[in-house]
């Protein structure tokens, strides 16, 4: 049994806060899969048999039935899948979470929640029943996207946070975090404190984020790598920095990281789930 993924960008003003509305069905690669930190959030409507997610080596692992809400994370957490798999999501951006949220987007950094947790129990039943008797992927899309545009609210900072979030992400991560309060005529203090409300982290982080992030996608698994060129390139301060945000992004090594991209390549060549995600089995 192979996957059906169907995705698409919602429309405005969610476009501005979502990268893109998807269904995912099917058998998973693995059991188990490891998601590397990235500048994104997630939010999942679970359909099917619930799935695991272990949120760091040091914390238990734990049991989503209705789905989950994971802000933007600092450091990988293993996904769990069901032999088959059945759901709706969001990928976010950074900021795009807070709209939607209770609480500060601090109080959920590293702990993903369930959608109970965030939205109550009544409401993330009401729109489990609607997707599961609604007619094919993208009237499940559009629903939720419905249910979003239902719950957007006004958000005190937003614009602040998206704004130098954005100038953060143009650059990959390489801009000077002092030039971003002076230009936004906020104090560096006021900034990370938005940041922490909204996105959970500092900007600081998120830089760190946006770096590794493109960093790592710069990497072809398929040929040969030049490290000491890529972490130039990308600018650590030398090979021994990046390797050392290598494992704290990652848990592994540089080349354990690619060795494991190889295996999913030769394994699962063009699945829908390449590309981030890797095997933690």
């Amino acid at each position: 049994m192979g996957v059906e993924y169907v995705s698409r960008v919602p429309r405005p003003p969610l476009d501005g806060l979502i990268d893109d509305l998807y269904y995912l069905e099917g058998a998973p690669p693995y059991a188990r899969l490891t998601l590397p930190p990235s500048p994104s959030a997630l939010l999942i409507v679970n359909l099917g048999a619930p799935f695991r997610i272990r949120a760091g080596t040091d914390i238990e692992t734990a049991e989503y039935a209705d789905g989950c809400v994971v802000t933007m994370p600092t450091r990988a957490f293993e996904f769990g899948y069901p032999p088959g798999t059945r759901s709706v999501g969001v990928h976010v951006k950074p900021w795009g979470l807070a709209p939607f949220l209770p609480m500060p987007a601090a109080e959920l950094c590293d702990r993903p929640v369930t959608v109970e947790q965030v939205w109550g129990r009544p409401a993330i039943a009401e729109l489990r029943d609607r997707l599961a008797t609604a007619d094919g992927p993208h009237e499940m899309l559009t629903l939720l996207e419905e249910e979003l545009m239902r719950r957007l609210r006004e958000t005190a900072g937003l614009g602040l946070v998206r704004h130098t979030s954005s100038v953060i992400a143009a650059t990959s991560g390489a801009v000077a975090i002092g030039d971003l309060s002076v230009a936004a005529g906020v104090s560096s203090t006021h900034l990370a404190q938005r940041f922490k409300e909204l996105i959970g982290v500092t900007p600081k982080r998120l830089a760190r984020t946006y770096r590794f992030t493109a960093t790592v996608f710069a990497i072809d698994p398929a040929g040969p790598i030049d490290w000491s060129d890529l972490a130039g390139g990308a600018g650590y301060f030398d090979q021994a920095h990046f390797g050392h945000e290598f494992r704290a992004f990652t848990g592994l090594t540089p080349t354990r990281y690619v060795e494991v991209r190889r295996r999913f390549l030769r394994e699962h060549p063009g699945h829908a789930l390449d590309g981030w995600p890797l095997p933690a089995d």
